[in-house]
C-alpha cells in the first residue's frame, strides 16, 4: 500500500473549475425541458416501457444534477469563508430549487396515481421499486402542484438559508485557549482535542472558551433554531398534516412512529448505565464526581500520536483483517484524491462522507491531528464510503442506506479498529484509554444523541407555545439534569451546548439515528464474534442493499426485530457488560 500524506482532496472527477459547473448548468437545463415533454404522457394507462424510459432519463437527470450540486457543496466545505464558493453554494441552492419545481410534476402524478396502474407499473420496475414505493408513502402528505412549487421556493431562501447563515456564522469561529502558557488561536476541530486532555484545567477552560464564543451568539443562533423550528411546524403540520414533527422525520426513514418511541423509551430508561460509568471514571482520576467537562476525560495520561500514514495503515489492517474487499473499497477514497485530510482554518468542521453518484468513490472529509480519536474518525468515515461503494450497482435513487442503516459500515468499521488495537497495543495506559474510549463513543452515539432527540421534541413543542431562547436554554439544562441525575456536576456555561449542534438545525430529528445504528451494531458485530466468517456475506448483503428495501424488511432478513424492547436493552446489556468488566479491573 502507498504511503499517504495529508492533502486536500481533488474535486477534479467532478469539474475541473467553477467556470466548468456553471456552463454543466446550461446542459442541465435542457436536459430538464426536455424532461417537462414528458408531462403529456403521464396518464394511468402509460404503457411500462414507456414508463420506464421515463425512469431511466430522470435517473440520468439527477445524477447530472448532483455532480453539479456535489461540486458546490464540497468545494464550500473546503474553505466556508471563500466567498467565491459562497456565492456559487447560493446560486446552487436557487438553481436546484427551480429545476426541482419543473420536475415536480412526475411525483406529484405518481403519487396520485390509482392504486391499481401504480401496482402494475411496479411490478417489473426492478430496482427503481423501491424509490416508487416510498414515494407513495408520502400520498397523503403532499400538496397541490402549485403549493409544492410554493414550498420549494420558500426553503431556498428560508430554511436553507437559515442553514447556511448558521453554517457560515459558526464555521467562522476562532477559539482562543492557553496551553502551556501560549495563547493558542483554534478551529473547533482543534479545540475539541482538549476536552480529552488529561489536564482537568485544560479541559475546563476548552469547554468554557467553546460555550463563551457560541453564547456570544446566543441570541442570534437561537433565533435562526427558533425559526428552523416554526418553519418546520408551519409547513409539516399545518399543512402537510403529519401528526407530529419528528414523524416527519420518521416517515422518512420508513420507520414505524412507535419503534422510534421505543428506542427512546429503552435509551432513557437505562441511563444508570452511563451513570454508573462516570461514577466508576471519577474513582479512577480521583474526583468525588465527574464535572461535566470530564466525561471525555482519560483514563491514564497517553501522549501517543499517530502520523497520517500509520493512520491508514491501521485502519486499513483493521479492515482487512475483516475481509480485504473492505480495505480495497476503503482506499479507493485515498487514491483518488477523494479525502481532504488537512487542519486549515474555515474548512468545515467534524468530518463526512459525501457520495455523489453511484458511479464516483465517495468524498470523505476529516481534520488529521494525529490522536487516536483521529485514527477512529478514518475509520468511521472510510466505513461510510465502503458502505456506499457496494451499494453501488443500484440506482441513484436506492443506493444511500436508509438514516437507521446509514451509520452500519461506519461504526462496525470502528469496532473492528478498537479490536485490533487492544490486541495489539503495548502501551497499557493507551490499552486502558482505549477501553474506556470504547465506552465514551457509546455514550456519545447512543445517550447524548436521544438526550438531543427528546430535548428536539420538547424544542419544538415549546417554541410553538412562544418559548424564548432563555426558555429553550433552561429547558435544555433540565435535560442534561435528567441525563446525569447525580452522577455529574453541571456549570452554567453548558445551557448553550445545543446552540452547538449542527444537527438539529440542519436535519431536525435526526440524531436519533444515530443511537439507532449504534444499538444495531451492537447486535451485529456480537453475532459476527459468535458466527464468524458464516457471518460476512450476510453483513455485506446488508450493506450492498443500500437503500432498495424497506429498513424495517432490510432488518428482518438480517435477523433483527427493531419493534421489541428487548432488541434494544440487548444492547445496553452489552454496554453495561462492559462497565462490569472495568469495575473489575480496578
Amino acid at each position: 500500500m502507498p504511503k499517504y500524506t495529508q492533502t486536500r482532496w481533488s474535486l477534479e472527477d467532478l469539474f475541473s473549475s467553477p467556470e466548468e459547473v456553471l456552463a454543466a448548468l446550461a446542459k442541465l437545463d435542457e436536459k430538464v425541458a426536455n424532461f417537462e415533454q414528458y408531462r403529456s404522457k403521464l396518464k394511468p394507462d402509460i404503457s411500462e416501457d414507456e414508463f420506464m424510459a421515463i425512469l431511466h432519463d430522470l435517473e440520468d437527470l439527477e445524477r447530472f444534477a448532483s455532480r453539479i450540486y456535489g461540486y458546490a457543496q464540497l468545494w464550500f466545505s473546503e474553505d466556508t469563508q471563500n466567498p467565491e464558493a459562497q456565492n456559487l453554494l447560493g446560486q446552487m441552492h436557487q438553481k436546484m430549487t427551480e429545476l426541482e419545481n419543473r420536475l415536480l410534476f412526475f411525483k406529484l402524478w405518481w403519487k396520485q396515481l390509482d392504486d391499481e396502474n401504480a401496482a402494475r407499473l411496479m411490478k417489473n420496475a426492478g430496482d427503481y421499486r423501491y424509490y416508487l414505493e416510498k414515494l407513495r408513502l408520502f400520498r397523503p402528505y403532499t400538496l397541490s402542484e402549485g403549493e409544492e412549487k410554493v414550498i420549494n421556493l420558500k426553503d431556498s431562501t428560508g430554511f436553507v438559508a437559515l442553514i447556511t447563515l448558521y453554517s457560515s456564522i459558526t464555521n467562522r469561529y476562532t477559539f482562543t485557549l492557553e496551553v502551556d502558557g501560549e495563547k493558542k488561536e483554534l478551529t473547533r476541530g482543534e479545540l475539541s482535542v482538549y476536552v480529552h486532555h488529561h489536564d482537568p484545567d485544560l479541559r475546563a477552560a476548552a469547554y468554557q472558551e467553546l460555550y463563551r464564543v457560541y453564547g456570544n451568539d446566543s441570541s442570534i443562533l437561537g433565533q435562526i433554531y427558533q425559526n428552523i423550528a416554526r418553519d418546520w411546524y408551519n409547513e409539516n403540520i399545518t399543512l402537510r398534516k403529519y401528526p407530529s414533527p419528528i414523524s416527519v422525520r420518521n416517515l422518512y426513514n420508513h420507520l414505524p412512529d412507535e419503534v422510534v418511541q421505543t428506542l427512546l423509551d429503552v435509551s432513557r430508561a437505562n441511563a444508570e448505565v452511563f451513570r454508573r460509568f462516570f461514577r466508576l471514571k471519577a474513582r479512577l482520576l480521583g474526583m468525588e464526581r465527574l464535572r461535566r467537562y470530564d466525561i471525555y476525560a482519560p483514563v491514564a495520561k497517553s501522549d501517543k500520536t499517530y502520523d497520517f500514514g500509520e493512520t491508514v495503515e491501521l485502519v486499513m489492517r483493521a479492515y482487512r483483517r475483516f475481509h480485504p474487499r473492505m480495505a480495497e473499497l476503503a482506499e479507493r477514497v485515498l487514491a483518488e484524491g477523494h479525502l481532504d485530510s488537512e487542519v486549515r482554518k474555515g474548512k468545515s468542521g467534524g468530518a463526512f462522507c459525501a457520495t455523489i453518484t453511484p458511479d464516483l468513490t465517495p468524498w470523505v472529509l476529516t481534520s488529521h491531528q494525529g490522536h487516536v480519536e483521529d485514527v477512529s474518525v478514518l475509520a468511521h468515515e472510510l466505513g461510510h464510503a465502503v458502505h456506499s461503494l457496494l451499494a453501488s450497482e443500484h440506482s441513484i435513487f436506492t443506493q444511500q442506506a436508509p438514516l437507521p442503516l446509514a451509520e452500519t459500515a461506519s461504526t462496525f468499521g470502528e469496532m473492528l479498529l478498537v479490536d485490533m488495537l487492544l490486541e495489539e497495543e503495548e502501551d497499557e495506559n493507551l490499552r486502558r484509554e482505549i477501553l474506556f474510549r470504547q465506552i465514551d463513543d457509546n455514550y456519545a452515539t447512543i445517550m447524548r444523541q436521544t438526550y438531543f432527540a427528546l430535548f428536539e421534541i420538547e424544542a419544538h413543542d415549546a417554541i410553538r407555545q412562544g418559548a424564548s431562547v432563555n426558555d429553550l436554554a433552561n429547558a435544555y439544562m433540565e435535560n442534561l439534569r435528567d441525563q446525569f441525575a447525580d452522577s455529574v456536576e453541571l456549570s452554567d456555561e453548558f445551557r448553550w451546548e445545543w446552540i452547538s449542534i449542527p444537527h438539529i438545525y440542519h436535519a431536525p430529528f435526526y440524531v436519533y439515528a444515530y443511537a439507532f445504528g449504534q444499538l444495531l451494531v451492537l447486535a451485529l458485530y456480537k453475532q459476527y464474534k459468535e458466527e464468524g466468517e458464516t457471518f460476512i456475506p450476510r453483513y455485506f448483503n446488508l450493506l450492498a442493499s443500500g437503500g432498495s428495501k424497506p429498513p424495517m424488511e432490510m432488518l428482518a432478513e438480517a435477523g433483527v426485530d427493531v419493534s421489541k424492547p428487548e432488541f434494544w436493552q440487548g444492547g445496553f446489556n452489552i454496554i453495561q457488560g462492559w462497565v462490569e468488566r472495568l469495575e473489575s479491573l480496578v
